[in-house]
């Protein structure tokens, strides 16, 4: 799990209740798994959903409140509790926390007043950001054309990062025609992203995992749909949906993107903390990456965000040299692998990872590298982000035919 913090809030008066649902889902903090009106059923609702936090508004009834705040204290010692009320009564503050709540909040509630005290929570809960606690980890893959490697670099990277005992990470396929992140897997899946969207709004985290198809590896994948049609009712709103709950249940999330660079591609590349562009040496590729670089600088904070990998390099024929392409591009290559087609085929065909057909292979070693710099954290600093920027905007506008430097 990531550490965005679930929350279960209660509170029968339908007006503040919808406001504290309004405040929490424009969060990105948190992830709201469970409201209800009623406070003799919200003991329930903590035992089916065990969320890092129960909101509980006193105003309703604030004996019954206080209560109620007691006996979950006891059952459920690991969800903190955070009071809501209208009233500022000393008294009442005090039976309140004698009764096992962790913060009281007056309302109606500033945002910068939850968002304080949610932080506090989660510092108690994950401890400092030094110390461990991590959000989720978005990687889109995007590719500088079709057949480019992104699929095989995706499921690949998931099964490696997978690998380490403390990541939780899934794979959503983008791909919604011609998407095979299954077949790379062997894996007949039960449901699609077509299931999860129709849906996402009645969804928690329990849910969703089910919903998911776990690899032996333990990466876990949610499919294009099946049928054609039935990516017509995903939108870019539902992908953002889908985005922020898988946010909420894993520490990393890979979605594989199409090709096209749709407007579910492009909300999603906005949502990723990294886009992974794969290319190859060759002109067609070079191009598109300075195309589509042309388009990332229109957007704010996109371009620094993109990182350039270099997919089966070494190989032998035809190949526009390393040296050439940073000159083309005008910035890094991010990461390098290696030209290995034989076991690239036999691995896709066979349906199974590299991490476990061919484990010492170059292309493992080159896949593994990869996920070692993404975990390591090493965003491009500001400074050497605007000289690339700044040198690389006259480079790509020299390259494109008719466009003006």
């Amino acid at each position: 799990m990531s550490n965005v913090l679930r929350i279960a809030l209660v509170d029968p008066n339908d007006a503040s209740r919808e406001s504290l649902k309004a405040m929490l889902l424009g969060m990105d903090t948190v992830w709201l798994e469970a409201d209800c009106s009623r406070y003799e059923f919200f003991p329930d609702v903590i035992e089916q959903t065990a969320p890092d936090v129960g909101v509980i508004s006193l105003d309703a009834d604030p004996e019954k409140s206080i209560q109620l705040i007691s006996k979950i204290a006891a059952s459920a010692p690991d969800t903190a509790i955070l009071a809501a009320s209208q009233s500022t009564d000393g008294q009442l503050i005090l039976k309140t926390m004698r009764a096992g709540a962790r913060e009281f909040l007056t309302l109606p509630l500033a945002k910068d007043d939850l968002d304080a005290a949610l932080k506090r929570v989660s510092q108690q809960k994950f401890g400092s950001s030094e110390s461990g606690g991590r959000s989720c980890e978005i990687y889109a893959i995007a590719g500088a054309t079709g057949g480019v490697g992104t699929t095989s670099t995706a499921v690949n990277l998931g099964c490696v990062l997978a690998q380490n005992q403390h990541n939780s990470v899934a794979l959503l396929d983008l791909d919604l025609s011609l998407g095979d992140a299954d077949v790379f897997l062997d894996s007949i899946p039960d449901y699609t992203l077509a299931d999860v969207v129709q849906n996402v709004s009645r969804l928690d985290i329990q849910l969703l995992k089910r919903s998911l198809t776990k690899h032996s590896s333990g990466l876990y994948l949610l499919p294009r749909p099946v049928d054609l049609h039935d990516s017509l009712s995903i939108t870019e709103d539902s992908i953002r949906k889908v985005i922020g709950l898988l946010k909420a249940s894993f520490t990393h999330l890979i979605v594989d993107l199409s090709k096209t660079y749709s407007a579910i591609d492009m909300a999603a590349i906005e949502s990723a903390t990294r886009v992974i562009l794969v290319t190859q040496l060759d002109l067609p590729c070079l191009r598109n990456v300075v195309r589509l670089m042309m388009s990332f600088e229109e957007i704010e904070g996109l371009s620094s965000k993109v990182e350039i990998v270099v997919n089966r390099a070494g190989l032998d024929s035809g190949q526009i040299s390393l040296k050439k392409a940073k000159e083309t591009l005008g910035r890094e290559i991010f990461s390098l692998l290696p030209n290995d087609y034989r076991t690239m085929v036999e691995v896709r065909n066979n349906g199974v990872p590299l991490i476990t057909q061919a484990p010492k292979a170059a292309i493992t070693q080159g896949i593994r590298e990869l996920a070692e710099k993404l975990q390591g954290g090493a965003q491009k600093g500001e400074e050497a982000d605007e000289e690339s920027v700044a040198a690389g905007e006259s480079k790509w506008k020299k390259f494109w035919p008719g466009a003006k430097a």
